[in-house]
């Protein structure tokens, strides 16, 4: 992010971090955090460094989940074989065996990887009804478009199917169209067009 920053200067720039890091600071009433993310992610402390710089009291257990990705990217988002998955990444710290050394259990939850939402019903399966779940995409998501409206950069929305208001997208893939078309509705909740996404070469 910085040097995206340093290489577009007065450009705003948003990182997925930092915005679910602050949601997660103010949903914790005790500051017993767990983070879920890829191994990447949790491996360089991101989220960690994020809610310490905001709460610095806070306990965050950071727990990588690397099958969740290949899970949403195919669909599967729920039913028994999710939740096994999820169960086994998420018990050890949302229902520790007795006698065991965990810290708290945690009153919050971070999806740490915007492919995360879309199993936040198999999630929620797992690991009860109490911790708040931080949904670092929708969070991400409100952190632009504050960004956009202080900048005074808001489009006007124009109408779309069915009466609805929408703006308009653009879809660029690095990878195979027909795959980021059925992935792209997964995560948008409507459907792509095939027509609607350019494949570019980077």
């Amino acid at each position: 992010l910085d040097a995206l920053r340093a290489a577009n200067p007065g450009l705003p720039v948003v990182g997925v971090v930092q915005p679910g890091a602050q949601a997660a600071c103010r949903a914790s009433r005790r500051g017993n955090i767990a983070v879920i993310a890829t191994e990447s992610t949790i491996r360089g402390r991101a989220y960690h460094k994020a809610i310490h710089s905001l709460r610095p009291d806070a306990q965050i257990i950071g727990q990588p989940c690397p099958l969740f990705v290949p899970l949403a990217e195919e669909g599967w988002v729920d039913g028994k074989i999710v939740e096994d998955i999820a169960a086994r990444y998420l018990d050890p710290i949302f229902r520790p065996a007795s006698g065991s050394d965990t810290p708290e259990t945690p009153d919050c939850l971070v999806l740490g990887c915007t492919h995360f939402p879309l199993l936040a019903r198999a999630i929620r399966n797992v690991i009860g009804p109490e911790p708040v779940i931080v949904d670092s995409a929708a969070t991400t998501a409100l952190a632009v478009q504050a960004e956009l409206q202080a900048a005074g950069l808001m489009r006007p929305l124009r109408t779309g199917p069915g009466g609805n208001e929408c703006g308009e997208a653009r879809f660029l893939t690095t990878d195979d169209v027909p795959r980021f078309v059925r992935t792209g509705g997964l995560f948008l909740g409507t459907a792509i067009a095939p027509d609607e996404v350019e494949l570019i070469d980077l």
